[in-house]
């Protein structure tokens, strides 16, 4: 049965999913493959990855993706990249440590240019690819106590960018998707952190840190995010590239 215009059919295509045992990443790898798509869903946790099993279509690929050496050995055949995988770390520039700098550059900017790098010659040898990076607001906005997280997603915005240039005339886009705070493990990390840096309550981080800049007041959910990681693999996107889409409430609208 043929799909009607804006439906997402990736039948016969394969995905890989940085970030996929929770979160927007698990989110994603669920869309892609409903979408008919193959995915390699890639993550450091091994036991995260094992809400997948006996999922059709899904793969399961435990990988530490701060060791570059294991990045390089990832599928280079995909069709779609996700790019996902991200940590947070919250502490003032004077003492934020020097190593955790270093893992969380290479973990979310290194790394997405060792995959892109990697996957690029399949995609431009079938004249198809899509590339999707989760930014974040953050890749359009600064907070304080988040030096490296901030540098890395503003680099990831340039990656995206360069790589949408370079691959128009091979038939890959790539984008950036920016959503405020999703309701992920990671952000609940995050409140807990940002109240012992701002020495208030959870709830108080939440609603006066998370939601202060926020027009909707709430947090974004995962599922939002990855439908608009799914229409930016569709046909329906084939012209759009090298944007970076706020889903932010608001958040860059002041």
């Amino acid at each position: 049965m043929p799909t009607t215009p804006g439906t997402l059919d990736l039948t016969g295509r394969t995905a890989l999913v940085t970030g996929a045992a929770s979160g927007i990443g698990a989110a994603c790898v669920e869309r892609l493959a409903g979408a008919g798509a193959r995915v390699w869903a890639v993550d450091r946790d091994a036991d995260g990855l094992g809400r997948f099993a006996g999922l059709d279509g899904v793969d399961l690929l435990p990988t530490d993706l701060s060791d570059l050496d294991a990045v390089d050995e990832l599928p280079g055949d995909v069709d779609v990249l996700v790019n996902n995988a991200g940590i947070q770390h919250v502490s003032p520039i004077h003492e934020f440590p020097v190593e955790t700098w270093d893992l969380i550059i290479r973990l979310m900017l290194t790394s997405p240019f060792r995959l892109t790098r990697r996957v690029l010659p399949h995609m431009y040898e079938q004249g198809f690819g899509r590339i999707v990076n989760v930014s974040s607001v953050h890749g359009l906005r600064a907070s304080p106590f988040k030096a490296a997280y901030v540098s890395a997603k503003h680099g990831l915005e340039g990656l995206s960018k360069v790589t949408a240039l370079e691959g128009a005339e091979h038939g890959v886009t790539s984008n950036c998707v920016n959503p405020a705070y999703v309701r992920t493990p990671l952000v609940e990390k995050q409140i807990a952190d940002q109240a012992r840096s701002h020495g208030i309550s959870e709830e108080e981080v939440v609603s006066k840190v998370m939601l202060e800049p926020v027009a909707v007041k709430r947090l974004v959910e995962a599922g939002e995010v990855a439908e608009l990681v799914a229409f930016l693999c569709g046909t329906s996107a084939a012209s759009v590239s090298g944007s970076s889409f706020a889903m932010d409430g608001g958040w860059t609208a002041h």
